[in-house]
């Protein structure tokens, strides 16, 4: 409820301060502040990775050190509490460099982050985080060279991601092809696990 006297809900900005931490924090790289975001059951869904909070620092970690560069720009937010419980949903943009055919290349996916939190024991953590992805562009970041792609290899990812899939995949990461996007059967399942969830169901994933 919000604070006598200010209208202000604390338990909504300690969530959006933890949503924005995510994004700097693992940008940053600053691992051990990164890992307070989660609980400890914690799990992260991604096209090159799911699994667990700890699993995912370190294949993040890993990963900067072979050369990936993934960055996170956050916009607005839409948070819905019930109780202990939480879902919020954030603008986002995931950016990554990397070759692409021979060409350095820059692939930006816009969606959201569809975020399940709860408080356990007086403390906001992320249970799951899933991003929803909307669309994507490739360009290469030298834009006199032209730029040519497997056809056939671009359309066997969803529309939402489908470049960022492609780099992903030239780069060597087995990449997920029924990720969430902005509409069709698997982000309606999302939408019903996470009303499920946050009506005090179990968590279904």
């Amino acid at each position: 409820m919000p604070e006598a006297g200010t209208g202000v809900d604390p338990d909504r900005l300690i969530i959006r301060d933890l949503i924005e931490n995510w994004a700097i924090w693992r940008d940053a790289l600053m691992w051990d502040r990164f890992r307070t975001v989660w609980h400890e059951d914690g799990r992260m869904m991604a096209t090159w990775f799911q699994g667990t909070a700890d699993e995912f620092v370190e294949v993040s970690r890993d990963g900067y050190g072979r050369g990936v560069r993934i960055l996170h720009f956050l916009g607005g937010m839409s948070i819905d509490i019930a109780g202990p419980r939480a879902i919020a949903q954030s603008k986002m943009t995931i950016s990554q460099r990397a070759p692409v055919e021979g060409i350095v290349c820059d692939v930006v996916c816009t969606g959201r982050f569809y975020d399940l939190l709860e408080k356990r024991d007086g403390r906001w953590g992320m249970v799951l985080r899933q991003p929803i992805y909307e669309t994507d562009l490739l360009d290469s970041v030298d834009p006199g060279v032209r730029l040519e792609l497997d056809e056939i290899l671009l359309k066997q990812f969803p529309e939402g991601y489908r470049h960022l899939a492609y780099l992903q995949t030239k780069i060597g990461y087995k990449v997920k092809p029924d990720m969430p996007g902005l509409d069709g059967p698997e982000v309606e399942r999302l939408y019903n696990d996470g009303a499920a969830w946050l009506a005090g169901e179990s968590l279904r994933r």
